[in-house]
């Protein structure tokens, strides 16, 4: 496995303002915060994408995450709403390859937000393309 930082993190090797932690998750501080007190939760076993984290670790970060949501709300960051935003690939915009959710913030007019265009398709194709979803779903 390559050198990861999240890993490095988790076990000490590398720095982090760390908010949280149990025996499953931590949370810590963004250092390239895209709003003022931008926090990651990651599963502190690795997990590369989604398709690789176990799924019993998936509860615990979205808890966590909206947890530390709450908590940010009621901080002097006093911020007007909150985005999680967690990205699965490069194509997604993950930059690192350690499954994070990120807890963003936000005030109105802070620059931060999702660019691109809405289509609005046929109900025929949301149909095909939900039952190519389901073909792949896997138990």
């Amino acid at each position: 496995m390559r050198a990861c930082i999240f890993c490095d993190i988790v076990a000490g090797r590398a720095e982090a303002s760390r908010v949280y932690e149990d025996d499953k998750v931590l949370a810590f501080m963004d250092i390239r915060p895209m709003t003022r007190g931008h926090l990651l939760v990651i599963p502190k076993t690795h997990a590369t994408n989604l398709a690789e984290l176990d799924p019993e670790l998936a509860g615990p970060i979205f808890a966590t995450a909206q947890r530390l949501a709450a908590a940010v709300r009621r901080s002097p960051l006093q911020p007007e709403g909150v985005n999680l935003f967690l990205a699965d690939g490069a194509a997604a915009g993950q930059e690192v390859f350690h499954v994070h959710l990120h807890v963003l913030p936000r005030l109105v007019g802070d620059g931060f937000g999702l660019r691109g265009s809405f289509s609005w398709p046929h109900r025929m194709a949301l149909d095909a393309q939900a039952v190519q979803i389901r073909a792949a779903l896997v138990t």
